[in-house]
């Protein structure tokens, strides 16, 4: 996945619209690899990163109190979903 991904939370009644931009590092000239960090920002704001183990199934979520575990919980999955989906679909950014 190299592409960022936009993902609605819904906090205190209030739709907040998530950004979510991978962190990938070149391994060669050409070739692309995932890091299995990736960062979350609403507009401008830097929300923390959600950081994943090699296997994309333990996380960690590294902002200051912007999201709760339950919130955090929730975009990672979404995270883990399209991820899987991209591996499956490989021309699919």
């Amino acid at each position: 996945m190299t592409d960022p991904l936009n993902y609605t939370i819904y906090k205190d009644g209030e739709a907040h619209n998530i950004t979510i931009t991978p962190v990938n590092k070149n391994i060669g000239k050409a070739n692309l690899s995932s890091t299995g960090v990736f960062k979350l920002s609403e507009g401008q704001v830097d929300m923390g990163d959600i950081v994943f183990d090699d296997q994309m199934q333990q996380w960690e979520y590294t902002g200051l109190g912007d999201l709760n575990h339950q919130e955090a919980d929730e975009i990672a999955n979404f995270i883990k979903v399209n991820y899987n989906a991209r591996l499956k679909t490989p021309n699919v950014k």
